[in-house]
């Protein structure tokens, strides 16, 4: 747990919030490994993160998009990626962002953006993006 900190506090700033492109923001929420639960430090990041975007609801759509490292196999990390965005989804509605403007699109172990051949590359992996779409009038 205190590994999963320390990586967290390094890149909070590099990766936890990232504007990509011009339209859209992106806010990553990370895992212990084989955990679906939100840390209370990565709830408070996440709050934090909502409260600082103006007119959030009026603006924004939101999708999250979960990944798990390789460990446990195919069925086992499409189950655990669903129960990460689930967690996150829940944690949003507890924050009165309405249901209609979440989607959910669950990766599993599917599409790594990092190398699973590393531990550190594993550590990334396990996380939902939170991402913000600017919705078109």
């Amino acid at each position: 747990m205190k590994l999963f900190f320390l990586i967290s506090a390094l890149l909070g700033s590099v990766l936890s919030a990232a504007q990509v492109g011009t339209d859209e923001i992106r806010k990553s929420i990370f895992f212990d490994g084989g955990s679906y639960e939100i840390d209370e430090y990565q709830a408070v990041e996440l709050s934090r993160w909502l409260d600082s975007i103006p007119n959030l609801l009026d603006k924004y759509e939101i999708q999250l998009i979960s990944h798990t490292d390789p460990i446990g196999g195919k069925r086992y990390n499409e189950w655990l990626s669903k129960m990460r965005s689930q967690s996150v989804f829940q944690l949003l509605l507890s924050k009165d962002i309405p249901e209609h403007i979440i989607h959910a699109k669950d990766w599993g172990l599917e599409n790594p953006v990092y190398s699973n051949d590393n531990f550190h590359g594993r550590i990334l992996n396990r996380r939902v993006d939170v991402i913000l779409h600017p919705v078109v009038f």
